[in-house]
């Protein structure tokens, strides 16, 4: 039995697997947090399907797919910037816009010259395919998110939730933006070669919203989306093994379950919580702790 169990461990291309996502689960965890506080959970999806042409460019013209993905991401995240400061349209119509045209155009690369590009590999993920050269591209994304966001993670989350005080105090609120949208564009194309563009966004929310049903502050809330971030990668990549299926719907699956089993048994803010009596009051009149500091709408930063 410990045998058959320790089996995937005897190949290269699973340890492989395994290791890289779990250090993408990592990454992905720690982003999601700002992700799904900031409310930016389309944005996600836009980025990861506004890489598409960037993948195909770079397949034609025989470069590292990264590169290209990389730049169509920014490329989008600039677009979307801009045609929100300069239309009153609302931001999730600038995102269905802006991504549906880079994915448009990106399946208009591919058409025509399929043989060039895996459209397959694009959309689903080819990790247990993974080469040297993408794996250190993926630790260098990694290594770099990481560090910025462990130095800058209290100046994001005050230009996330209060910019106009952020502007006060000095921060370049700008800056902090576009660097925010960078380590989420290079996140995503990280995560790509994982679980695939169509699955990259719960990679890059669910861990985030699984912590949030948990804690009340921002620090643990970080600790425990980065663990269920790699925790489920790890597990699911190691399963995916044995059901012999996609390892990128392994780990979003079992990182959906996970989700649903703290939505339902969070001790605070899951779905029985809510409905049972507080303090002797009637379940219709309980009242949902808060999640919020008083004084600025933030969850508490400095813990």
């Amino acid at each position: 039995m410990l045998d058959s169990l320790l089996t995937p461990f005897h190949y290269d291309y699973m340890l492989r697997a395994i290791f890289v996502s779990g250090l993408i689960g990592c990454v992905c965890g720690f982003l999601s947090c700002f992700i799904t506080l900031k409310g930016w959970s389309l944005m996600g999806d836009a980025l990861s399907h506004a890489v598409v042409p960037g993948v195909a460019i770079a397949y034609l013209l025989g470069l590292p797919f990264a590169a290209g993905a990389f730049a169509t991401g920014l490329l989008a995240a600039a677009g979307m910037g801009f045609v929100k400061a300069k239309t009153p349209l609302r931001e999730d119509a600038v995102i269905g816009v802006v991504f549906t045209a880079f994915l448009a155009l990106g399946l208009l690369l591919i058409s025509l010259k399929p043989s060039g590009v895996a459209l397959q590999t694009i959309l689903l993920g080819n990790i247990l395919g993974i080469s040297d050269f993408d794996i250190v591209q993926i630790i260098g994304v990694a290594v770099g998110a990481l560090l910025v966001l462990g130095l800058k993670w209290r100046d994001l989350l005050l230009v996330s939730f209060d910019p106009h005080q952020a502007r006060t105090l000095g921060l370049n609120v700008a800056g902090l933006h576009f660097v925010l949208l960078a380590l989420l564009s290079a996140t995503v194309v990280a995560a790509l070669q994982a679980v695939g563009a169509v699955l990259v966004v719960a990679m890059l929310v669910t861990p985030g919203a699984t912590a949030y049903l948990l804690t009340d502050r921002f620090g643990k809330m970080i600790t425990l989306a980065m663990t269920i971030g790699a925790g489920t990668s790890l597990v699911g990549a190691y399963a995916s093994y044995f059901f012999n299926g996609a390892t990128g719907g392994c780990i979003v699956t079992l990182q959906t379950l996970l989700f649903l089993a703290v939505f339902y048994a969070a001790p605070k803010h899951g779905w029985r919580a809510q409905r049972a009596p507080q303090a002797g009051r009637p379940a219709h009149q309980a009242e949902r702790p808060p999640r919020f500091l008083p004084n600025g709408g933030a969850p508490d930063a400095t813990r």
